[in-house]
């Protein structure tokens, strides 16, 4: 079974997070979220997000994926923490997929992953960074490293990384059964 990682902090983007975890796990793809520490996470809107574990005790295994979700402040708390830097430097060393969206991509700007690579956020979130080519796609896959736009991105965002997991199959059966219009 795939196997993914969605670490959650403080102040992410709900919508973007519950999307992605809950089309991840309709097409039986393993998610774990974790939280940065031991609390709920508040997320932008105000709603709060139990985490399945701590970062800490995620770490202790290797996932297929790791996907940020955006939000402000959250992709600033995911920023600051060396253990997602580090993280994701190691998945992108082993030629594992690493995804991002919103406001989460100037994650991989700073942790140094987008050097060349075609990527999109959400506008203005990469004026700071360079060396990438800049792309206004609701999706964009440069390789193994898979970024979207913002909030009402989030579902084909979501689709894109069962597709990329599992089989565009299990996309096509999972995309039919939330009845989008076509």
């Amino acid at each position: 079974m795939a196997s993914v990682l969605v670490p959650l902090a403080q102040g992410c983007e709900e919508l973007e997070a519950v999307t992605v975890v809950d089309l991840l796990r309709r097409a039986g793809i393993g998610v774990v979220t974790a939280g940065l520490d031991e609390k709920p996470v508040r997320a932008s809107r105000g709603t709060v997000l139990v985490p399945d574990t701590t970062l800490n005790q995620a770490l202790k295994q290797k996932y297929d994926m790791v996907v940020l979700p955006g939000g402000l402040p959250g992709a600033d708390h995911l920023n600051e923490d060396l253990r997602i830097r580090g993280l994701l430097k190691e998945m992108s060393e082993t030629d594992r997929y690493t995804a991002a969206i919103c406001a989460a991509p100037k994650v991989f700007a700073s942790a140094g992953l987008l050097e060349g690579k075609r990527v999109t956020s959400f506008p203005g979130v990469l004026d700071d960074f360079d060396g990438f080519d800049y792309q206004t796609d609701a999706v964009v896959q440069d390789g193994k490293v898979i970024t979207s736009r913002g909030p009402g991105t989030a579902m084909d965002f979501a689709l894109t990384l069962i597709e990329n997991l599992v089989g565009k199959d299990k996309r096509d059966e999972v995309e039919a059964a939330l009845q989008r219009p076509q």
